[in-house]
């Protein structure tokens, strides 16, 4: 059974740091993208980041890049989304996917967590 579990949100000042983990069994981890995606309350889910398992190559959001780092233990299966400077903008729940093949757009993922909230509060 696949399955990807998120862990690590939880409720920051502005200002303050986070670290979520992404847990993944039942697929070749080394073989996917790994995405971390957001959805805040009345907007569409987005895209934040993403790690290749494969070569370590990744990718940013503009509204992330410099406060977020996204990293792979692939000996733990897992994907870690460092998050520091974070703002009341950054509130959402976090989702990971995988992707057998890119950091592309969401319908390339075939396989998604169940999300974990993170506030940041002002």
């Amino acid at each position: 059974e696949v399955q990807l579990v998120e862990s690590g949100g939880g409720l920051v000042q502005a200002g303050g740091s986070l670290r979520l983990s992404c847990a993944a069994s039942g697929f070749t981890f080394d073989d996917h993208f790994i995405g971390w995606f957001r959805q805040a309350p009345g907007k569409e889910r987005e895209g934040v980041s993403c790690i290749s398992n494969s070569d370590g190559s990744t990718y940013y959001a503009d509204s992330v890049k410099g406060r977020f780092t996204v990293s792979s233990d692939n000996a733990k299966d897992t994907v870690y989304l460092q998050m520091n400077s974070l703002k009341p903008g950054d509130t959402a729940v976090y989702y990971c996917a995988a992707s057998p093949s890119s950091c592309g757009l969401e319908y390339q993922y075939d396989y998604w967590g169940q999300g974990t909230q993170v506030t940041v509060s002002s």
